[in-house]
């Protein structure tokens, strides 16, 4: 008869591990699409202010005057540090699943 042996790990730290590797994955990804976008999204608010700027626009309503104010581009070294965050987690999270 071949002894049983008990896991090492529980479920509960397998899941956390897979979490931590998806928290990662999902900054270095989201980040790095806001870093391939920057140009079109620069476009997209050039265009809404001068929609903004038109005399009798509807985007320009007296009901909203204290409007939230849009980044025209995400900041290049804040998602660059990010990503690499991003990176660092996934990583960890990785070799955390690989080393058990």
């Amino acid at each position: 008869m071949t002894p049983v042996h008990a896991p090492i790990a529980s479920f509960y730290d397998e899941v956390l591990r897979e979490l931590i590797t998806a928290l990662g994955a999902a900054l270095f990804l989201g980040n790095l699409w806001a870093l391939l976008r920057r140009s079109h999204d620069a476009d997209r608010v050039a265009a809404r202010t001068v929609e903004r700027g038109r005399p009798g626009s509807p985007v320009r309503s007296p009901a909203r005057p204290g409007e939230r104010r849009e980044l025209a581009q995400a900041p290049v070294a804040r998602t660059v540090a990010y990503m690499v965050l991003g990176f660092v987690v996934m990583i960890a999270g990785i070799a955390s699943i690989v080393a058990m």
